[in-house]
């Protein structure tokens, strides 16, 4: 069996962090990842992440970053303050890839810069715009 979720978006606001008991540090946020059907789409999904990757989470992403995240799904069940059963779908992290430069989100009070051309993300590629490098050599070099 396999679960697997990979996903690129923004984060919606900075990660929240906090301490467990035991010194178990864990971090949730929020990714925004757009969705393109008949007209585009976005989902919200929920992201928590333990430990230092957590820590690095809350350091280095802020809101309006760009991150790919590499977890699975969990769906879990709570009661809320009324007693009601409630539902908790959430994406458990094992890796978080930082996708932007430092500076191109509101990290921690920085700006951002407006520049960032995101929206050609996942875009086809012709072969005439990829940058072969060949070193004079036939063979594979491994």
């Amino acid at each position: 069996m396999l679960n697997r979720v990979i996903l690129i978006g923004r984060l919606t606001r900075d990660p929240e962090l906090r301490y467990l008991q035991n010194g178990t540090a864990v971090a949730s946020f929020t990714l925004a990842v757009n969705r393109k059907y008949n007209r585009e789409e976005t989902d919200f999904i929920d992201i928590v992440v333990w430990r230092g990757l957590a820590e690095n989470c809350a350091n280095y992403l802020g809101k309006g970053r760009l991150a790919a995240v590499e977890g699975r799904l969990q769906i879990r069940s709570y009661e809320d303050k009324e007693g009601i059963r409630r539902k908790a779908i959430e994406v458990v992290a094992d890796d978080v890839r930082f996708l932007d430069k430092q500076g191109t989100g509101s990290v921690k009070g920085t700006s951002s810069s407006g520049n960032d051309d995101w929206e050609s993300l996942g875009r086809e590629v012709s072969p005439a715009e990829i940058d072969i490098v060949n070193n004079g050599e036939d063979e594979i070099p491994f």
